[in-house]
């Protein structure tokens, strides 16, 4: 989900606080985790604004980008496939 908010950012820059309204029910912690383990595999890249308070943006890399499409693969199947999956969770209780 963060990847795909911050392609559609593409070429520009996020704040956290845009990332967290882009993305409801994720807790701050949870948030700053993910974003930590994409920077750590290089797919987001993060830019400290010295400010009062210290504002940080976020941005794909090269690399976050070349996830862009394959995402929206998984997206369409997904929505495609959301009634056959719904009717096999019914089945299985």
């Amino acid at each position: 989900m963060l990847v795909k908010v911050l392609a559609h950012a593409y070429p520009g820059e996020c704040g956290f606080a845009e990332l967290r309204r882009a993305a409801p029910g994720i807790s701050h912690k949870m948030l700053s985790q993910t974003l930590r383990h994409l920077i750590d595999d290089g797919l987001v890249s993060r830019r400290v604004e010295a400010a009062v308070p210290p504002r940080t943006w976020y941005s794909l890399t090269e690399l976050g980008r070349t996830l862009d499409e394959p995402l929206a693969a998984v997206r369409a199947w997904a929505e495609a496939n959301m009634p056959a999956i719904r009717d096999a969770r019914r089945r299985g209780r």
